[in-house]
């Protein structure tokens, strides 16, 4: 157990006390990784989005002239 700063304590000692109990301190720390593990889904679907956007964006305009440049058959 990290201990409590005490108010008889200098300045750079209770600092260095604050710091020691907050590197220690566990609390969180489940939240912290899912916050940067989804950051990192997020930052990887956006690598593949600017990637693939271009691309998705002229196959969707090929595809669409090819369409419209079939004729209907009626029978």
């Amino acid at each position: 157990m990290v201990n409590v700063p005490n108010p008889g304590m200098t300045g750079k000692l209770k600092i260095k006390a604050q710091i020691t109990r907050f590197i220690a301190n566990e609390y969180g720390a489940v939240s912290v990784d899912w916050v940067v593990l989804t950051a990192g889904v997020v930052g990887l679907v956006l690598g593949i989005f600017t990637i693939l956007g271009n691309d998705t964006a002229d196959y969707g305009e090929r595809i669409g002239t090819f369409m419209s440049s079939q004729g209907i058959k009626t029978y």
